[in-house]
């Protein structure tokens, strides 16, 4: 058991980074004086590359070892502390452009490293619990919510401690995984054990997982060159060269394992894009949803995330008992209504009702991620390492790619809708609401180019001057609280679009455990030879 507690702890690893970041990008933004692109970019920068060493571990990771991956993700994890403090004196010394580019470059190594930590977390405790999948992968997946809680509790206790200091701290969990694994023997996975041939598990992951792969590393590459100012491209362009990339990725993959991919596979894969969103993306539209609620309450809105994620580092541990009672598939299909209730609930509820509705939502989520890995590991045994986290990887790059600026457009158009909506904004403000009929649409805005089209933004420099110009003093201060309002509260709205997500995920859910019934009931694929897989790597 001490190695998969050692997995654990390397998970837990990977929650220091990720909520260490979150944190200080508002600090980092006012420091080096970033502007909302660049702090999206340092900020996406710590989240796609972890699809790509993920992903790509897993094409070989049978052949270097588990063992091989887990030194390189302990060595992405040094190298970031390492770069993350050193930034902080560089920039204490007057060199703020070299301090932004140990940050960017730091952060992604660390990424790329926290890709290396599921690469082989993941094939390992799936082979060592071969025959309880769902239950131990949730049970391991608990350590990341555990490392959001413990680096999030220490980040708000440390309050204005020097930001190199809450940078180091990954080193702590870093070294214990290293001394707890590198004198362990990792087993061989089950895929090896069991005799199936690498093309076979290519073949599991098909044309259809290349193809969508393909195209969405392609589609942050090319907007992360955009938005770093080093390619000039538009968002169209940029669809085109992705559309590309996974094209040719299916046709080589298809070419080579003269498989579209296994039905249940490509079903997840569908299914995992809105997930990750509703997790991943969702989380920081949470906080800002709050914010307003915790500075009334005068508590850190850093609190909201800890509180959701403690409720996920819970229940993870009591998932072997749902799902004996509920089966795997009723556990997800429970798990998307709550989500989707909590999400809708989270965008109306107000003061106390809104920690009622981020409990729901918290619950709901808590399962999403493990449990599917344990359906894709269960019914895709022979895709090994690959099927088992090219499915992570493909989440983390839908969250990356397609839902953080989703929604942020999701944020914009609900505030410009309210905006034009509110009463009082059209009676004295008139000349920045046009009036078509019964619509209502705000004149003051600016158009954007945007990765799913146009969309269109409030223009507050128009607004501000429409305001100033109100004569009655009292209107004028009433009109400004509505606008400051309606921008404040705008993240907590929006959250009823997402609540889209979850929605559609039931209703995949639903298909599932009927097709599953259809067949006798859900069960778990056992391959011949998978006892073996609890045997040592050779050489390890």
């Amino acid at each position: 058991m001490s190695l998969f507690w050692g997995c654990f702890i390397a998970l837990i690893t990977t929650g220091f980074g990720f909520v260490g970041r979150l944190f200080l990008l508002p600090e980092w933004g006012a420091e080096f004086n970033l502007d909302a692109a660049q702090l999206g970019i340092l900020g996406g920068i710590g989240i796609w590359p972890f699809a790509v060493s993920i992903i790509l571990f897993s094409l070989f990771i049978d052949k270097i070892g588990y063992k091989t991956a887990m030194v390189v993700a302990f060595a992405g994890h040094l190298i970031w502390a390492a770069l993350g403090v050193g930034a902080y004196f560089v920039s204490k010394g007057g060199d703020t452009h070299t301090a932004y580019i140990m940050l960017v470059v730091g952060s992604l190594i660390l990424a790329l490293g926290n890709g290396s930590v599921e690469a082989f977390i993941n094939p390992v405790v799936a082979t060592m619990f071969s025959k309880d999948k769902t239950k131990w992968l949730n049970i391991l997946h608990a350590g990341w919510p555990g490392g959001l809680v413990i680096t999030g509790m220490i980040v708000i206790f440390m309050g204005s401690a020097p930001w190199f200091m809450k940078v180091g701290l990954i080193a702590v969990p870093a070294v214990v995984y290293f001394v707890m694994l590198i004198g362990k023997q990792f087993p061989v996975s089950e895929r090896v054990s069991s005799g199936v041939s690498y093309r076979e598990m290519l073949a599991e992951f098909g044309a259809f997982g290349a193809m969508v792969a393909g195209t969405l590393l392609g589609l942050q590459v090319v907007v992360f060159l955009k938005e770093a100012g080093l390619v000039e491209a538009s968002f169209r362009v940029a669809w085109i060269i992705a559309v590309v990339v996974g094209v040719v990725s299916a046709v080589a993959m298809g070419v080579y394992t003269k498989s579209f991919g296994r039905g249940i596979m490509a079903f997840m894969i569908i299914i995992m894009m809105p997930l990750a969103i509703t997790e991943i993306g969702t989380d920081g539209w949470i906080t800002a949803a709050l914010e307003e609620f915790a500075k009334k309450s005068n508590f850190h809105p850093g609190w909201v995330l800890v509180y959701t994620s403690s409720i996920m580092l819970v229940l993870r541990f009591f998932a072997g008992p749902i799902v004996k009672a509920v089966s795997p598939l009723g556990l997800l299909l429970f798990s998307a209504v709550l989500a989707t209730i909590g999400l809708t609930w989270l965008s109306v509820a107000e003061q106390a009702a809104l920690v009622g509705a981020a409990t729901l939502y918290g619950i709901g989520k808590t399962f999403f991620w493990p449990t599917t890995l344990g359906v894709v590991a269960e019914q895709t045994p022979k895709g090994g390492a690959l099927t088992l986290n090219a499915i992570s990887g493909i989440g983390m790059l839908a969250a990356g790619a397609i839902g953080f600026p989703l929604l942020g457009i999701f944020q914009v158009d609900t505030e410009r809708q309210k905006l034009a909506e509110n009463e009082l904004i059209r009676e004295n403000v008139p000349s920045i609401v046009a009036t078509e009929g019964d619509k209502h649409e705000l004149s003051a805005v600016t158009e954007k180019a945007g990765l799913f089209g146009a969309y269109f933004v409030a223009d507050y420099d128009k607004i501000t001057a429409a305001v100033d110009g109100i004569s009655d003093k009292s209107k004028k201060e009433d009109v400004s609280k509505v606008i400051e309002s309606t921008k404040a509260l705008s993240p907590k709205w929006s959250l009823s679009k997402i609540a889209a997500f979850p929605l559609f995920m039931l209703g995949c859910y639903l298909v599932l455990v009927l097709y599953f019934k259809s067949k006798g009931g859900y069960k778990p694929i056992v391959l011949d030879g998978a006892d073996k897989a609890h045997e040592a790597e050779p050489g390890m």
